[in-house]
Parts: C-alpha cells; structure tokens; sequence
C-alpha cells in the first residue's frame, strides 16, 4: 500500500471513530415558549336595583306630548293668524291640573312685554303646514290692551337666586360622581393603613 492510500485508510478510520462522539453531543437548549397571557378575570356584575313601581315613566306615548315640545315657547296667533305673543309658563290647579298658560304680549325683545293669563280651554292647539299651531281667536289688539297683568303670588325668583341654585346643582352632582368613582378606592385605602403603633420608651440606663 502506498503513502496516500495509508493516509486516505487513517482518515476514514478517523472519520468513522469521530461520528458516534457527534450523535451523542446534546442538542442545543431551545428559548422557552413565551406563556400565553394571563386572563383578565371577568368584571363583577353590577348590582340589582329595585325599581319602584308606579313612580317612573320610561317612555312618551303616542297620545302624550312634552310641554316644552308643544306649549313652552309656542308661538300664539289671533284668528288673523298674526303672532300675538308666546307662551311662557304654565299654571297648574289642584290634582296637578294644568288649568292655565301665561302668555309674554307686546314689547320687543323681552323690552315692555306684559305677561297675562289664559284659560286653557281657550286655547286652539292645532296643526298648519305639519307643525304645532296654537291660537287665541278671542284676543284681539283692543281686548290685549285693556287686559290687566298676570298677578303671581310669589315675585319670580332674580337672576342671582338662579345662579345660586345652579352652583349648588352643579355642586351636588359633581359630589355623586366624585363618590361614586373614588368611594370603593377610598374604602379599599383605609382597610390598607393600619395605625401605627406607639413608640415604645427607651430604657436610659
């Protein structure tokens, strides 16, 4: 056998002797497979009220109207169908009957304006080119000059007791949500603190 076929047997034996160490190398770790995500745990239900009967009303009915769809701020008109003032206020009877309207007359802008009141059954509630149409047919530019004012029992309230009302309403409701959102947290950071416990003295020796 010659130099290069020794040299050629020597490197298969090699080769061979070598293939067993290969297999039995251990196989390279692998990254860990990313946990899936926790699931969210599902929101406590809310609790159920109980609705009083007989008290709220959920929905208009087809035989129902809104005051201030069809009566605050209606425009009134004389038999000649020219607008003679609007419609302001209500005044409601005993058992919560509405057995009147105040109606603002004349003036400009609010400016000279006389305020009177009309019997409900007086009124014509009507409908003119698809839209709410109210009448007066007995108030005529003389009857309206002669008619005295609407006398109220109690002066109607200023501008400053309506703005004080309403920093109160305000008040009020931001207090509700404000309690409503922050009360659970505040409760669950009160059962958290704990008082500290007093200092003990120390012994001076």
């Amino acid at each position: 056998m010659n130099h290069k076929s020794t040299l050629g047997v020597l490197a298969a034996a090699a080769l061979a002797l070598s293939l067993p160490a290969i297999a039995q190398q251990p196989a390279a770790p692998t990254a860990p497979a990313t946990p899936p995500p926790a699931a969210t745990a599902p929101a406590a239900p809310a609790a159920k009220v109980a609705i009083p009967r007989g008290v709220f009303v959920a929905n208009q009915a087809s035989n129902q109207f809104l005051v201030r769809d069809r009566l605050i701020g209606a425009k009134v008109h004389n038999k000649d169908g020219v607008i003679i003032g609007d419609i302001e206020d209500l005044i409601v009877g005993p058992g919560n009957q509405i057995v009147g309207v105040v109606m603002g007359t004349g003036g400009f802008l609010g400016v000279g304006e006389k305020r009177i009141g009309v019997q409900l059954g007086a009124l014509v509630f009507g409908q003119r080119d698809g839209k709410p149409y109210v009448s007066l047919p007995q108030a005529t530019k003389e009857v309206l000059t002669a008619l005295p004012a609407y006398q109220r029992l109690q002066p109607k309230k200023t501008l400053t007791e309506r703005a004080i009302e309403k920093t109160k309403e305000i008040s009020d409701r931001s207090k509700d949500t404000f309690n409503d959102k922050a009360g659970p947290v505040i409760d669950k950071a009160k059962e958290a603190v704990k008082p500290a416990e007093p200092a003990k003295p120390v012994d001076k020796k």
